[in-house]
């Protein structure tokens, strides 16, 4: 495979120009210098189906898709020409659209455990709406989340719970408790060391593992039993592990669940959904229980986004998508576990999860994990033209796509191989990348992206 050029020097102009104007030198931490190699795309300048073109004009396949936002792929026609020809009405009026009420009957029939929802733009409001109507409703101040699930929202009451809590009080840290996914034990132990006071538990219903010995529904039993609610975030298990939510595959109804991501592939829209009892909180027509200020947001229900969210719904609802997202993710891998055996490091390189929403290990000799060998990895697939922080596929992910990806995975694992025998810092060009959630930056890490 060709390589590409291994200087990016519009993108090293725009991230000094970015660092100066924006906190970061992005808008999501996942997207910023500190998780890349140096020899990476800066900017990305446009995308088509399952490729990105950098501001190079340098071409890859990429993987993450929008950090799991784009599920059919960049630009997908259907959806891009109903967002177009919505916008071109006006996309936000004094009064709501007629669109807020066609876009809730197909989100709510298509998910179907869901008697009401209000649409936002972020999972981040959605999530914490779902923690505010769970306060209201039981008139508790606690929220306990899933230690092992990376992210639920960039309010207070979860990065509180991160390394990263710098401006959050101690107050408000001390109101939210974590537990062990598939640990039932963790679960049981919280509510015995703070009776009556949680109002909810909010976890992924899976990420990289599967629950057993049917854990979503004893913690679903624990919380009802314990007078708490249960919130499922479906952010990124939404439109991946089924159309209608990994809610449907595993059989669960959860009292109030989060989606966002992929449901208008792209576009800004998030969803947060649940049963009648508690989402009239927010509404006009109780009496009987205070007022809930729940998601008021003047760009929530933009016309195009909503547009977008239905011909999405629409297109997952008549087409095979989750069938061929599994099928190309079971492809990779299978391609990625035979190549690691054929580099001999199939104890350091292995894809996790299911084959619809995959990540991959890096771990080193020793059997560690290892930024340096993850950005080792990153570096040489991105020289071999592939953008993989994940192996996260699209519906627009073709055969020749996943087989130009195994053979750049074939020479990075070449590559790997070789590292692990002589040194990483031997193969790798710059500093490693960092972890996101960590309580200071480190300079050199900082000055190598802007310099």
């Amino acid at each position: 495979m060709t390589r590409h050029f291994s200087r990016f020097e519009r993108s090293t102009d725009l991230q000094r120009r970015a660092h100066r104007l924006i906190p970061g030198g992005a808008h999501t931490y996942a997207k910023g210098d500190d998780q890349y190699p140096v020899l990476a795309p800066g900017f990305i300048e446009r995308g088509a189906g399952c490729h990105v073109f950098d501001v190079e004009g340098n071409r890859y396949i990429e993987y993450g898709m929008g950090n799991r936002a784009v599920g059919l792929g960049h630009g997908y026609q259907p959806v891009v020409e109903a967002a177009m020809q919505a916008m071109r009405d006006g996309c936000n009026f004094t009064r709501p659209a007629r669109l807020e009420v066609d876009c809730a009957e197909a989100f709510l029939d298509l998910i179907g455990t869901a008697e009401m929802v209000k649409f936002c733009k972020d999972g981040s409001d959605a999530t914490s709406g779902a923690v505010r109507l769970a306060r209201a409703y039981t008139g508790r101040d606690m929220i306990a989340c899933c230690g092992d699930h990376p992210f639920f929202s960039t309010d207070d009451w979860f990065i509180g719970t991160t390394a990263m809590h710098a401006g959050i009080p101690d107050a408000i840290r001390q109101l939210t408790a974590t537990f062990r996914y598939n640990d039932l034990e963790s679960v049981a132990s919280l509510f015995a060391r703070y009776p009556g006071r949680i109002a909810a538990l909010i976890l992924e219903p899976a990420r990289n593992e599967e629950p057993r010995d049917d854990f979503l529904h004893e913690v679903k039993r624990l919380c009802h039993a314990n007078g708490a609610l249960f919130i499922l975030d479906e952010m990124i298990t939404g439109f991946r592990w089924h159309a209608r939510g990994a809610q449907h595959i595993y059989g669960i109804e959860p009292d109030l669940s989060c989606f966002g991501k992929a449901l208008a592939n792209g576009f800004s829209v998030s969803a947060l959904a649940g049963k009648r009892e508690y989402m009239r909180l927010g509404g006009l027509d109780h009496i009987d229980k205070p007022r809930v200020f729940l998601l008021s947001t003047t760009h929530g229900a933009e016309t195009h986004a909503l547009a977008a969210a239905i011909a999405t719904m629409r297109i997952y609802r008549d087409e095979p998508v989750i069938a061929h997202i599994e099928r190309q993710g079971s492809r990779l891998a299978e391609g990625v576990a035979d190549a690691a055996r054929r580099h001999g490091v199939s104890a350091q390189v292995a894809t996790v999860g299911r084959p619809n929403c995959l990540a991959y290990t890096t771990f080193d000799a020793d059997g560690r994990p290892s930024q340096a060998f993850r950005t080792l990895f990153l570096q040489e697939t991105i020289r071999r033209g592939v953008l993989m922080p994940s192996l996260v596929v699209g519906y627009t992910h073709d055969d020749t796509a996943i087989d130009e990806t195994l053979e750049a995975i074939d020479g990075a694992l070449e590559i790997y191989a070789r590292a692990l025998e002589d040194g990483v810092d031997r193969h790798l060009v710059g500093r490693p990348s960092q972890l996101v959630y960590r309580a200071y930056n480190q300079p050199p890490a900082i000055a190598a992206a802007v310099t």
